[in-house]
């Protein structure tokens, strides 16, 4: 992975600003990171799933799947390998990327209680 040092930082977004921004910004770039079968449990609609443990399967083509230059949300399930791909999305060019606080957890608790829990 990368040395810290030369990483810029990761901007983050809460879970209600996220709800707020998909109801008044159609558009936005969403990932979420988490595997097929946790997806199969919850997710938020409009997030295109790219797992992971399948990087080789979809790296190659992240620049011509998304638009660098646009807003891009990235979430799973706690924060935490959202981060890695916000960290390894500004090392492609991604100029505005943004890691959800919490992830898709925090998101049925503080958003949508209706939303599975694992």
């Amino acid at each position: 992975m990368f040395s810290a040092s030369f990483n810029p930082p990761i901007a983050a977004i809460s879970v209600t600003e996220l709800a707020e921004r998909m109801t008044t910004q159609p558009g936005l770039q969403l990932i979420d990171v988490r595997e097929p079968d946790e997806v199969a449990i919850v997710k938020i609609d409009g997030f295109v799933n790219l797992p992971l443990s399948q990087f080789a399967n979809w790296s190659g083509q992240i620049q011509t799947q998304f638009d660098p230059h646009a807003e891009t949300i990235v979430l799973c399930h706690h924060g935490v390998r959202s981060a890695q791909m916000c960290q390894w999305l500004q090392h492609q060019g991604f100029t505005c990327v943004k890691n959800v606080t919490g992830g898709i957890e925090e998101y049925a608790a503080v958003v949508d209680s209706t939303l599975a829990r694992y």
